[in-house]
């Protein structure tokens, strides 16, 4: 089975916009490394985080990264809300995601996700943990 994975929309901002492992992670995803699993809900926020973001990409470029966000993500559609990131419930889109796509992972570097650590099957780690286990 192929290692599946949620990011979250701070590893997707961090990896178009810098080098670095969160961009390494965009790239093991491109080449295949890994399947990403996403939702409607992620994508939009991403779609939404870039187009605000303080470094502006062009909107083409935006449109790319939501054409290759559909296109090469396992598209989840959550059948139930859950009510797991107490301290910032609109992180539970992420788990959510994790939970409908079988997911053995959830990446960022957002502390109210990192601190669960584990949500059933989900292992929720940093970046820098993930590239370990993906390359």
């Amino acid at each position: 089975m192929s290692v599946r994975a949620v990011l979250d929309t701070n590893i997707f901002i961090s990896g178009i916009h810098w080098a670095g492992v969160p961009e390494k992670i965009l790239r093991a995803w491109i080449d295949g490394k890994f399947i990403l699993v996403s939702s409607l809900p992620i994508i939009d926020e991403i779609v939404r985080t870039l187009m605000a973001f303080k470094v502006p990409l062009e909107p083409e470029d935006i449109s790319w990264w939501e054409s290759l966000l559909l296109e090469k993500s396992l598209l989840v559609f959550p059948a139930q809300p859950l009510s797991v990131v107490q301290a910032d419930p609109k992180d539970d889109k992420f788990i959510e995601a994790a939970v409908a796509g079988n997911a053995q992972y959830l990446v960022s570097r957002d502390r109210h996700l990192l601190n669960i650590q584990k949500y059933q099957q989900i292992t929720i780690l940093s970046p820098e943990e993930f590239l370990k286990r993906v390359g």
